[in-house]
Parts: C-alpha cells; structure tokens; sequence
C-alpha cells in the first residue's frame, strides 16, 4: 500500500500544523502507520506510530506531549496533530505503513511516497 504525507507548510515557533497520510490502492486499515522525519543531513528518524486499531501509540521523546497520531480508517487517512513546533521540528516528513518489527525503526516500514516538508521559524 502506498501511502502519501501532505499538509506541510511554514509555521512560526510555538504554531500548529496538522499533516495528513492517506492510502492509495487498498485499505490500510490492517497496518499499524508511522511518521518519521528528515532533516537536511540527518537520517531518517522515528516521529510517531499509531497500531491498526488506534488503541496503541508510540511517540518520539522529542515530541512526546506536542504530537499526537490520530487515525481514521474510515477515511483511510492517518494524521500527525504538531503543535508548539518548534525550529529544531523542521524537516520532510514522511508516513509509511507498519510491516512488522519494532515500531521505531524505519525499516520495518514500507516508504513509498513523497515527504512533506514542514518548516518552523523562530
């Protein structure tokens, strides 16, 4: 399944920004759906997971208490809710779907679509 992040923008320091992941294809309602991001000349690092059934969450210590990773699978659509962004939030961000594994490593995702990029001004 390919999924797809957009809603990025630019944000001032302490603003909000809700970012979207939805499913092309088939259903994704049976996979477990993450955010990372990637900051210029960083790697790839662990934002958020939410379980297939969003019962279980798991957040980054980074943003842990100003993310949160709703899901709608009627929709088909995974959200990432950021608020207090801050400068250091700044990079592309990317959902993939969950093919096993620990949650926080992002090879056990499927990243098949384009990033997002979010940026935050101080």
């Amino acid at each position: 399944v390919q999924l797809q992040a957009f809603g990025g923008g630019l944000v001032q320091a302490g603003g909000s920004l809700r970012l979207s992941c939805a499913a092309s294809g088939r259903t994704f309602s049976s996979n477990a759906v993450g955010w990372f991001r990637q900051a210029p000349g960083k790697e790839r690092e662990f934002v958020a997971t939410i379980s297939w059934s969003g019962g279980t969450t798991y957040y980054a210590d980074s943003v842990k208490g100003r993310f949160t990773i709703p899901r709608d699978n009627a929709k088909n659509t995974v959200y990432l809710q950021m608020s207090s962004l801050k400068p250091e939030d700044t990079a592309v961000y990317y959902c993939a779907a969950h093919h096993g594994g620990t949650y926080i490593y992002a090879v056990n995702y499927g990243f098949r679509g384009r990033g997002t990029q979010v940026t935050v001004s101080s």
